[in-house]
């Protein structure tokens, strides 16, 4: 294909040097935010008197029918094109003529690839919003299904209070929330339009950046040339953002992968979400998770290449800047199968509440409690914690629980005790004097879920 910016030199490179230049093979994928931007600015002009009405029909025609062939697969992209841009222009020439060589009156490469990609990314935020919006809907439903079911809660991985699994589910329902909000302020500040800001310094023609935005869907325009075609803080703030997420959805795998070895065995996983072993029968992997897990580092790696391309690039675009896509497109792919797999994975995962209920009898996880109920009696915290700390020793010591502990027992260590001890250190009553606001009682937990699903609509 014919260099349209052949002129100052004669246009003809190596082969080598096409291949290293050309960004078609990943940039191919924003077609229809380029031809819908170039129809926008067909429109401008015409609005502007730069062409004619007649010319910018023509323009938006020609343009209508290259994107109605590509998606028809009528046309296909020719890979041997420098880019996306150069593609569609060329097309569009071939088939209305002359009047296609002005279209890109008034704008640049540089400020139509930012525009293309504030399009593009845009759209991805809405989808990744959207599957983390239904991932949060069945994370909450699970929990909905277990909020009765008592668990050990854990710190340093040693069991700690008794909670509810509806409870520890939710904790990652609120994560995905902030994803999703993340998501949101990101779109705020992405959505203003590059478009106008020509190769670095503005143009000469009187033009209307802000109808263009508008038509667009933008909420404004950016306000310096330089700054419009330079920058991509919006495309680093979303690689950022869907770092956090696939943290989240790694420590989530990380659970997953404990809780269903047979060491804890508290879920069980369908088998649609697990593979088998080629050498050892009776395995059954939870590998969805761990490939989520593993996919953590390939983002990672995403938002550190964009990080390091960007950090030494002076104003206003380099050719560095065409490195900035592969990276995001990379990252928005990636997250949107992990959050379609986790979903599945999740629905179908059922719980095994007579282990977690095995669990959470042993390890003293209601120590705490018989520490409140010396407390509620009149002793100091400190003191209380104390003899709760030594019964716990005893009780290890004689192989008993807090449960099994003799009264006579107990009373060797302070004289409030009572028969009302055992009623404290039952682990469902642990769970549900658990009131505050946010905590692991059941009341708690559908509080949470209304909230939730109160926020999803």
């Amino acid at each position: 294909m014919a260099k349209m910016w052949a002129g100052r030199t004669d246009g003809v490179t190596e082969k080598i040097a096409d291949d290293f230049n050309s960004s078609i093979a990943f940039d191919s994928r924003m077609y229809k935010e380029d031809i819908c931007g170039s129809m926008a600015h067909a429109a401008m002009l015409a609005k502007c008197g730069i062409i004619t009405d007649a010319e910018a029909d023509v323009l938006t025609e020609g343009l209508a029918g290259i994107l109605s062939d590509l998606e028809s697969g009528k046309l296909s992209v020719d890979m041997t094109a420098e880019d996306i841009h150069m593609f569609v222009e060329q097309v569009l020439t071939e088939r209305v003529g002359d009047v296609g060589k002005k279209l890109h009156t008034a704008r640049s490469r540089n400020d139509q690839v930012a525009l293309d990609l504030r399009l593009y990314l845009r759209g991805e935020i809405n989808s990744i919003c959207e599957k983390l919006k239904r991932l949060t809907s069945v994370v909450t439903d699970k929990a909905e299904e277990y909020k009765a079911t008592i668990m050990p809660g854990y710190t340093h991985l040693q069991r700690a209070q008794p909670v509810t699994f509806g409870h520890h589910l939710m904790a990652y329902a609120m994560m995905l929330l902030r994803d999703i909000d993340r998501l949101s302020d990101t779109a705020r500040r992405m959505n203003v339009s590059p478009i106008g800001s020509c190769a670095l310094a503005g143009t000469t023609y009187s033009t209307d950046r802000r109808f263009e935005a508008e038509k667009l869907g933008f909420d404004g325009i950016c306000l310096n040339s330089l700054d419009g075609v330079s920058d991509r803080d919006y495309a680093a703030e979303l690689l950022s953002d869907i770092s956090i997420i696939m943290m989240h959805l790694s420590r989530f795998s990380e659970e997953i992968v404990l809780w269903s070895s047979w060491e804890f065995k508290f879920v069980e996983l369908s088998d649609a979400y697990t593979t088998g072993s080629s050498i050892m029968p009776q395995k059954k992997n939870p590998d969805m998770a761990e490939l989520v897990r593993g996919k953590v580092g390939r983002v990672y790696g995403d938002l550190m290449g964009l990080l390091t391309t960007l950090k030494g690039i002076p104003l206003a675009y380099n050719k560095d800047m065409q490195e900035d896509k592969e990276s995001v497109f990379d990252a928005c792919d990636t997250v949107k199968m992990c959050l379609d797999v986790f979903c599945g994975m999740i629905e179908t995962m059922k719980a095994i509440p007579e282990n977690m209920r095995k669990a959470a009898g042993g390890g003293f996880i209601n120590a705490t409690d018989l520490a409140d109920y010396l407390v509620v009696k009149g002793m100091p915290f400190r003191t209380a914690y104390k003899i709760s700390g030594s019964i716990v020793a005893q009780c290890i010591k004689e192989g008993k629980v807090l449960e099994t502990f003799p009264l006579e027992s107990y009373k060797e260590y302070s004289e409030l005790f009572d028969e009302s001890v055992y009623g404290a250190v039952d682990l469902d009553s642990c769970v549900n004097r658990r009131i505050s606001e946010g905590g692991t009682c059941v009341a708690s937990v559908e509080r949470q879920i209304a909230e939730v699903r109160d926020l999803l609509k």
